[in-house]
């Protein structure tokens, strides 16, 4: 059983605005707090504005995994000019010419395949992409991502995020406006 002050909600500010994430226990111990922009205009907005000023200059594609990160993705294309393209979660049948790679996500638990469609290869081939998640925790998604788009032919510039989680060292490279805490339950 978690320790109920672990259940109240975390408070954070991004570019501005601030939200009460709900923390959710994801396995015995393991409290994580969920970030969802589904809906969340105001705060899908203006952290896509202030991610747009930290992308490096040589990009010249955005590329996101579904779901919730597609609407940040969305904006930030909007607001910076840029292209992007999805990485499909499950393989759709007007894809022709698919390339695929295997992740497993801190979210679903299991092991997930990121598809990319051929017309999207032909879109990031011997381009400078920059990943754009919503929150990256693991990693896992992000090595997929750039797994598939090197097979693909596209050069990841950059990776991009409104929060990491967690403490890994190579959260220091991911362009990002915070981090959030992993708490763990002793008890």
């Amino acid at each position: 059983m978690v320790n109920p002050d672990l259940l109240t909600p975390y408070v954070v500010e991004l570019a501005g605005i601030s939200r009460a994430l709900p923390r959710v226990e994801i396995a015995p111990g393991i409290v994580i707090a969920i970030l969802n922009i589904l809906g969340d205009t105001e705060l899908t907005e203006a952290v896509a504005v202030d991610m747009v000023q930290r992308l490096p200059d040589d990009a010249d594609i955005l590329i996101t995994p579904e779901a919730k990160s597609i609407p940040l993705c969305y904006a930030m294309s909007v607001k910076s000019g840029l292209p992007y393209v999805v990485l499909r979660k499950t393989r759709k049948p007007y894809m022709t010419g698919a390339i695929s790679d295997e992740v497993v996500s801190i979210t679903t638990g299991r092991p997930q395949t990121l598809w990319l469609d051929g017309r999207d290869v032909a879109k990031v081939r011997s381009r400078n992409g920059v990943f754009v998640d919503d929150v990256i925790s693991t990693g896992s998604t992000l090595r997929g991502a750039q797994s598939l788009l090197e097979q693909a032919g596209c050069r990841v510039v950059a990776s991009a995020a409104i929060l990491t989680e967690g403490d890994n060292p190579e959260w220091a490279e991911i362009i990002c406006l915070g981090n959030l805490p992993v708490w763990i339950d002793k008890d």
